[in-house]
C-alpha cells in the first residue's frame, strides 16, 4: 500500500509542479510579489497531497524562535521535502540554491522572477561574494533566505562539512541566523521517486545565534545545534545516529 501511495503522490507531484510551471510563466511580466504567493500557493498543494496520500504531516517546534523580518533560516537538507516546506511556513522566503537548478526548462525562468539566489558551486570566492551581496539585497528588502549550510542533501544519520556561504552572509549582513532541524529523510527520502512513509516530519526551530560570533565559533555553534537536535529528532523516530563528524579546514 505504502508503494501504491507513494506512486500515485509522485504521479500527482510531477504533474502538478509541471502545470505550476507552465501556468506560471504568465505572471513573469508581472512583479515579483505575484510569483512568490503564486509558488507559495503551490507548495501548500504539495504538502497538502502529501498528508492526504501518503499519510505524512508536519510538526514545527520551536516556532516562538523565529524573529519577525529579514532572517537566514539555516536548515538540515535531508530530503526535498525541505525545498518545498519553507515556502509555506514563511511570509516571503528566499531560498539560496545551486545555480544548476535555474537551467531546468521553465522552472529556472520562473525561480529567477520569484527572486531565488542561485550559487556557482564551482566558483570559488567569486560566486561566494556575488551570491552574498544578492542574498544581502534580499534581506534588505524584508524577505527571508532558506540556505542549506551543508550546500546537499545528506541521509539521516550522514554528517558533512558545512559550507562557508552561511557564515560569510551572516558576516556581510548581520542577520539573525536561526539553526534548524529535521528528520524528514526518514519519510521522504533521496530520490525523486522515492517511497514516502506514513508519519510525520518534525521541523525542528532553535534560537537565533548570537550576533557578531567569529567565523569559526559561528560554524561550530550552527553545526553544533542542527547536527545534535537533528540526531536527536532521527533517533527518536527509529532512524540512525549520526555519524562522527567531519571535520572541513576551509572554514578556519
Amino acid at each position: 500500500m505504502t508503494a501504491l501511495r507513494s506512486a500515485l503522490f509522485n504521479a500527482l507531484f510531477f504533474s502538478v509542479t509541471a502545470m505550476t510551471c507552465v501556468l506560471g510563466l504568465a505572471l513573469v511580466p508581472f512583479p515579483r510579489r505575484y510569483v512568490r504567493r503564486y509558488v507559495q500557493g503551490w507548495a501548500r498543494l504539495i504538502l497538502w497531497l502529501l498528508r492526504v496520500v501518503c499519510g505524512i504531516g508536519l510538526r514545527v517546534t520551536g516556532w516562538e524562535h523565529m524573529p519577525k523580518g529579514p532572517v537566514v533560516v539555516a536548515a538540515k537538507h535531508q530530503s526535498a521535502y525541505d525545498t518545498v516546506v519553507w515556502l509555506a511556513l514563511l511570509p516571503d522566503p528566499v531560498y539560496v540554491l545551486k545555480q544548476e537548478l535555474l537551467r531546468i526548462p521553465t522552472w529556472g525562468r520562473l525561480a529567477r522572477h520569484y527572486g531565488a539566489v542561485a550559487v556557482d558551486r564551482k566558483g570559488g570566492a567569486t560566486a561566494l561574494k556575488r551570491m552574498v551581496r544578492e542574498a544581502g539585497a534580499v534581506l534588505a528588502e524584508g524577505h527571508q533566505i532558506v540556505i542549506f549550510p551543508e550546500g546537499t542533501r545528506t541521509m539521516p544519520g550522514q554528517r558533512i562539512p558545512y559550507q562557508p556561504g552561511v557564515v560569510a552572509l551572516a558576516a556581510a549582513s548581520g542577520a539573525p541566523v536561526v539553526p534548524v532541524a529535521t528528520d524528514s529523510g526518514l519519510r521522504w527520502g533521496r530520490g525523486a521517486l522515492s517511497r514516502k512513509l506514513p508519519g510525520p516530519i518534525t521541523v525542528a526551530i532553535m534560537p537565533a545565534l548570537p550576533p557578531g560570533l567569529p567565523r569559526v565559533q559561528l560554524v561550530a555553534a550552527l553545526e553544533e545545534a542542527i547536527e545534535r537536535e537533528t540526531d536527536r529528532l532521527v533517533v527518536a523516530a527509529g532512524g540512525p545516529a549520526l555519524s562522527p563528524p567531519l571535520v572541513d579546514k576551509s572554514v578556519g
